[in-house]
C-alpha cells in the first residue's frame, strides 16, 4: 500500500504571516512538489494571488504561474466545478478552496504520483481542529494524513494586545474563573489554534525587542496544552526542515488537543465578524490612501486590511496589508497586460459598515 501524503495545516491568526511563511517555503522548497491549498475568508482571493505570483524558481525570475485549468469532478451526487488549479514553475501547484474541501482533496489525489506533500493555509477566522477532523472521512483517509499543525502568531500584535482589547484583563478573568465560557471568540480563536499547535512560530519577532519576545513565549506556553516547539522567524524565513516532517498523524491524535469547542456538534463563527471585499477601477496614492486606512481602523472594529492597489504611474502593482492599526506595502509584480489596472481591499471585521467604507475611499484623491 502506497504511503500516505503528509499534509501540513498552516493556521493562525489574521496577519499573523501565513502567506509569507508559505510563499518562503514554496521558494525554498529543495526539489519538494507541494501542493498548496487556500482557504480564503472573502470573495477576492487575495492570498492565494500572492502565492500564485511569488517566484518560485531560484534561477530565472520568471512569472509563477505556467498553466491555469478550470476542471471538475464528480463529488457523490453531483459534479461540481472546481476553483482555478494553478501550476507553479517548480511543479508546485497552488488553488483557492472556499466550500469544495472534498473535491479538491479527491482531485489533487489524482496526481498523488507526483506529490510529495500538501499544505493549507487556513482562513484566520477558522479553527484548526474541525478541519483535522476530516481527514478522517473515508474517502481520503486511506491516502492522506496531517503530518503537523503550524500555528503562526504575530508577536508584535500579541504584546501590543491586538487580538483583545484587554489581554490581561480578560487573563485575570480566566484565571479567578476557571469555569469561565464567555471568552470572546477572537480570544478562543487564538488558543484553539495554540492548543492544536505541533509548532508555534512567533513571526515578525524582529519588531519586538528580547524581552518582549520572551513575554509573548510566556503567554503562548500558558495556553499550550503539552511540549510543543516554539521558534521565532523574520518574515517566515524559516528552513522547511523546520516546517515539515513532524509524522504526528494529527486525526489521529485530537484527545490530546484540547478546543473551546469540543462538546459543540457544530461551530458557527461570530455572525459580526465578516469580510467587507471592494474592487475600485481606480488608482490611489500610497500614503493618502494608507493614512485612510488608518483612520477607518479607529473608527470601525476592523481587524485585518489587505489587498492591491493601483497607483498613479506605476506599472507595478502594490501589496498593502494591515492589522490593527500596523500597516506595511511592497510592489510584488508588474501589472500584466491584458489585465485591469484596480484597487481590491479585503476588510475583516466586526460589524463592518462596508458603505461607509467604500464611501470614504471613493472620496479620496488620486
Amino acid at each position: 500500500m502506497a504511503a500516505k501524503i503528509p499534509v501540513t495545516i498552516v493556521t493562525g491568526f489574521l496577519g499573523s504571516g501565513k502567506t509569507t511563511l508559505i510563499r518562503h517555503l514554496l521558494q525554498h522548497n529543495q526539489g519538494r512538489r507541494i501542493a498548496v491549498l487556500v482557504n480564503e475568508f472573502g470573495e477576492l482571493g487575495i492570498d492565494g494571488d500572492l502565492l500564485r505570483s511569488c517566484q518560485v524558481c531560484d534561477d530565472e525570475p520568471t512569472t509563477a504561474e505556467t498553466a491555469s485549468t478550470d476542471q471538475s469532478v464528480n463529488a457523490g451526487e453531483a459534479s461540481r466545478s472546481l476553483p482555478q488549479i494553478v501550476e507553479l514553475t517548480n511543479g508546485c501547484l497552488c488553488c483557492t478552496v472556499q466550500e469544495e474541501f472534498l473535491p479538491v482533496m479527491l482531485e489533487l489525489l489524482k496526481r498523488r504520483d507526483s506529490l510529495d506533500c500538501i499544505l493549507i493555509e487556513t482562513s484566520g477566522l477558522a479553527l484548526p481542529k474541525p478541519l483535522v477532523k476530516a481527514f478522517r472521512w473515508h474517502e481520503i483517509s486511506h491516502a492522506l494524513t496531517v503530518d503537523g499543525v503550524i500555528t503562526v502568531v504575530d508577536c508584535e500584535a500579541v504584546s501590543t494586545g491586538t487580538i483583545a482589547s484587554d489581554l490581561e484583563a480578560l487573563a485575570a478573568q480566566r484565571l479567578a474563573d476557571p469555569n469561565l465560557d464567555h471568552e470572546t471568540p477572537i480570544q478562543e480563536l487564538f488558543e484553539d489554534q495554540l492548543a492544536c499547535a505541533d509548532l508555534v512560530i512567533l513571526n515578525k519577532a524582529d519588531l519586538v525587542d528580547a524581552e518582549t519576545q520572551m513575554q509573548v513565549e510566556q503567554r503562548v506556553l500558558q495556553e499550550l496544552p503539552r511540549a510543543v516547539k516554539i521558534v521565532s522567524s523574520h518574515h517566515g524565513q524559516l528552513s522547511p526542515d523546520i516546517l515539515l516532517g513532524f509524522q504526528a498523524a494529527v486525526e489521529d491524535d485530537l484527545a490530546a488537543r484540547p478546543s473551546h469547542h469540543d462538546m459543540a456538534e457544530d461551530h458557527d463563527h461570530d455572525e459580526e465578524i465578516s469580510a467587507a471585499h471592494l474592487i475600485l477601477d481606480r488608482a490611489f496614492d500610497p500614503d493618502v490612501l494608507r493614512k485612510r486606512l488608518e483612520r477607518l481602523v479607529q473608527e470601525q472594529e476592523i481587524y485585518r486590511v489587505k489587498g492591491f492597489v493601483a497607483v498613479p504611474q506605476k506599472n507595478m502593482r502594490l501589496v498593502m496589508q494591515g492589522v490593527g492599526k500596523r500597516f506595511d506595502q511592497f510592489y510584488d509584480r508588474p501589472w500584466q497586460p491584458e489585465e485591469q489596472q484596480q484597487t481590491r481591499l479585503v476588510f475583516i471585521g466586526r460589524a463592518l459598515n462596508a458603505a461607509d467604507i467604500e464611501t470614504q475611499l471613493t472620496a479620496l484623491p488620486g
